[in-house]
């Protein structure tokens, strides 16, 4: 079982890392990033049905959780969603886009409750719902270069699931590796490129924390999400760390 303090399995040769750039601590100097990398995860036709049916018991809990960040209807005004929209006001982003956590707690907020996907994306929206804060993923294998989070020039490449070619804004705060982007607008929307897929073995799994009030909060989530993903999906936690302006990169792979 990993503890919550930080663990990086390497031993210093050259390595594939995630580094958060200037230009984020520019507009976020208070902020935190929490990040998991976890290694040689089972695929979902591995899993027991005892794993997948705690895995799914957990997500429906948590959905329950997620009503009790909703203290009034007009999603804006929750205390956990008003950091988010005050966030998204700080560099540039596509019309209409908003923080991860808000899309699913409107949803919650509907009676439209978050459902099962695939069993790492249903462990870290558990837990992303439990603890009011974004939780996203992508495949470690998939990755070109080293991943940096950037303010963008615009123009980078990126597939959005399900759609055509949309590339970045200049001024945009998005993941990049060296093909292109890989999540904009920080933690919005993901790339096909490098999504979680039901055959993905390595995983990079992030949230980000811009309330300095709730970094504790992160760091327990953080955890959580480490214990989950060891006890049922068989993976071995590779990174577990948090990024803040002292500390601005961790190991990705080999």
């Amino acid at each position: 079982m990993t503890s919550c303090t930080d663990l990086d399995t390497t031993e210093g040769v050259l390595m594939k890392q995630f580094i958060v750039d200037d230009s984020f601590w520019q507009i976020f100097p208070m902020a935190q990033l929490g990040v998991v990398v976890a290694t040689g995860l089972k695929t979902p036709h591995e899993l027991s049905h005892e794993d997948k049916a705690a895995i799914h018991s957990l997500l429906v809990h948590a959905n329950l959780k997620a009503e009790t960040w909703i203290e009034d209807p007009q999603i804006s005004k929750n205390s956990v969603i008003a950091v988010w929209r005050e966030a998204y006001q700080k560099f540039k982003t596509k019309k209409g886009a908003r923080a991860s956590i808000e899309n699913l707690l409107k949803r919650v907020s509907k009676g439209n409750p978050i459902g099962d996907i695939t069993p790492l994306v249903d462990i870290y929206n558990a837990c992303s719902l439990r603890y009011a804060l974004p939780f996203g993923a992508e495949d470690v294998d998939s990755f070109v270069g080293n991943l940096v989070l950037t303010i963008t020039d615009g123009g980078d490449e990126f597939d959005p699931l399900g759609e055509g070619s949309d590339p970045t804004l200049p001024g945009e705060l998005a993941y990049l590796d060296d093909t292109g982007a890989v999540c904009r607008c920080l933690n919005w929307r993901d790339g096909q490129r490098t999504a979680i897929t039901d055959t993905t073995r390595n995983a990079f799994i992030v949230t980000e924390c811009v309330d300095p009030k709730r970094t504790q909060e992160m760091a327990e989530a953080l955890c959580q999400l480490a214990t989950l993903i060891e006890k049922h999906l068989g993976g071995t936690i590779y990174t577990q760390t948090c990024i803040s302006s002292e500390k601005r990169s961790c190991i990705l792979a080999e």
